[in-house]
């Protein structure tokens, strides 16, 4: 099994898959679907290709069971981020029980122990069904995750992200705003004219500021603590003698349990409506872009309780239950109505310029993959 683990891991890292959102002229996730299709297909297994968008499609494996029994989701994403800096990123090196290469950590050793143990809940013949989803765009917005969860219908997941083979049950979400503020514009010689739109932003700073210190100093979540923000770019200003007659600030709310996008902007509308008591001038908007949902599973439904039972067996001992601060696509499967935890293997270097992963703990969260797809589905 060490061996399988070696050889197909070294087979997907060998593959570039950048995702061109993030890094223009990346790859893409066609020749590694190409490649897992494949070899599911060798094994006889079925296989849905689903182009998601234009060259950059899902896999969807599927181990079909004999009826009647529940149906069990992997989940594992094909793209990875860019190599800048990296020495030969895409030819894998083996030493002292680890593989190194650009995926081999984040995340194409969760994605091979996934394949493997799919291919042997096939061999077993259960009564419910196992399916693989090799997800394409995880690294920029979910959309791969997003089109399995509007397709296919599952009664829980597992989402191979490296854990540490810690059981990742909760995790944070994520909402982007821009605020703008609005000024006139004017010669740097006319204060009776002008109006700055960047220092009326610096008001709305220190209160974002005040709004993030009182939620850390409350936390609220057993595992998340609680929510936060951060200001992450800002701009604005025409030239160095002008008013600027706007400024526009990015900003990133991490959500938990609880949060959503409406209560999160009804937080921010809230500090601009004070400033306006303050400031009757004050002229600024708040806009919501993208989001992602938080996400919870209980410790004691089915799944986790499998994988906390056989990963003890597997390993001697039992997994660390835990919370993560990021958000990832078991989301948008819990959101869909499919429970969803996170288990993966060791390693390190993800977004590095070194990465890595412990094969021994790859091939464990294979074994353990296959125990619990087999006492789920049967």
């Amino acid at each position: 099994m060490n061996d399988d683990v070696t050889t197909l891991l070294t087979q997907l890292v060998s593959v570039e898959s950048i995702n061109p959102d993030l890094v223009p002229g990346g790859a893409g996730e066609g020749q590694i679907a190409r490649f897992i299709a494949n070899w599911c297909q060798v094994r006889g297994l079925e296989v849905n290709f689903d182009e998601v968008r234009p060259g950059r499609p899902n896999v969807i494996a599927i181990a079909k069971g004999q009826g009647a029994g529940k149906t069990l989701l992997f989940n594992g994403h094909t793209d990875t981020v860019g190599v800048a800096g990296m020495t030969s990123p895409h030819q894998p090196v083996v030493a002292h029980g680890r593989l190194y290469g650009r995926g081999a950590y984040d995340m194409k050793a969760g994605l091979a122990a996934c394949m493997l143990a799919l291919d042997r809940a096939h061999r077993r013949n259960l009564r419910g069904d196992v399916i693989l989803s090799a997800v394409m765009d995880e690294e920029f917005a979910g959309e791969g995750t997003l089109d399995v969860a509007r397709r296919y219908r599952a009664d829980a997941a597992i989402v191979a992200e490296p854990t540490e083979m810690a059981l990742v049950i909760a995790h944070k979400g994520f909402v982007w705003f821009d605020i703008e503020t609005t000024g006139v514009a004017a010669h740097g010689s006319r204060p009776d004219l002008g109006v700055d739109a960047i220092t009326k932003m610096g008001r709305v700073l220190i209160e974002l500021e005040a709004l993030n210190m009182r939620l850390l100093a409350r936390p609220t979540h057993p595992l998340l603590k609680s929510g936060s923000l951060h200001a992450s770019l800002i701009s604005g200003g025409q030239e160095r003698s002008s008013y600027p007659e706007r400024c526009v600030l990015q900003i990133e709310r991490r959500t938990i349990p609880g949060e959503t996008p409406d209560s999160t902007e009804a937080e921010l509308r809230a500090i601009i409506e004070r400033l306006k008591q303050v400031d009757p001038h004050l002229r600024c908007v708040v806009r919501c872009g993208l989001h992602r949902a938080p996400m919870e599973t209980r410790e004691d439904a089915p799944v986790p309780a499998l994988i906390k039972h056989h990963a003890a067996n597997v390993t001697g001992r039992l997994p660390a239950i835990t919370g993560a601060p990021y958000w990832t696509d078991a989301a948008s499967l819990a959101e869909a109505g499919i429970p969803a935890v996170l288990f993966g293997p060791r390693g390190a270097g993800a977004h590095a310029t070194e990465e890595w992963v412990d094969l021994e703990s790859v091939h464990q969260c294979a074994e353990i993959y296959e125990r619990v797809a087999a006492a789920f589905c049967a």
